[in-house]
């Protein structure tokens, strides 16, 4: 079965991070990046029983996971939640990825929601989120979109209010 690493840079997100952790449970583990934090980001996450690795200037999302078990890489911001429906979607994904010999895509991407004053919105464009160990294209914290990616069932809502 294929396992997947959520990947979360924080700086400052205490407010949020809790919700952001507490939907990562199809996750096997969780790395949380800091940057230097000076509110209870850092606990909150090790309360999650994530692992907490310091950021770095021009540091790559392998460096911080390091080498010892490869797995699917899922990033998302402290300020999102996966819905049930993608939670559920991945652990479908990983149970029928027997040891990642089933036919796997090149990335996965996910939908969005967004909280407005006006209510939710859907961002229009699905974005790549989930890549495979051996991933090198990234904009910044996030994988680099793939216009290959599969979407998986399911969205990520992005809280703009604590």
């Amino acid at each position: 079965m294929a396992s997947i690493t959520a990947l979360l840079h924080t700086e400052n997100d205490g407010l949020r991070l809790g919700r952001a952790l507490e939907t990562l449970y199809a996750c096997d583990d969780i790395v949380v990046v800091d940057h230097g934090s000076t509110d209870g980001s850092v606990r909150i996450a090790r309360e999650y029983g994530a692992m907490i690795v310091s950021g770095r200037p021009g540091a790559s999302a392998q460096e911080y996971l390091g080498s010892e078990k490869p797995s699917w890489i899922f990033c998302l911001d402290p300020h999102e939640s996966l819905t049930e429906k993608l939670a559920a979607s991945l652990f479908e994904w990983k149970s029928e990825s027997l040891d990642g010999q089933a036919y796997t895509p090149q990335a996965f991407s996910v939908f969005l929601r967004e909280e407005t004053t006006e209510g939710w919105i859907d961002v229009p464009a699905a974005q790549t989120r989930l890549v495979p160990p051996n991933w090198n294209r990234w904009a910044g914290n996030f994988p680099a979109d793939e216009s290959s990616a599969l979407p998986l069932k399911g969205e990520l809502l992005r809280f703009v209010f604590p």
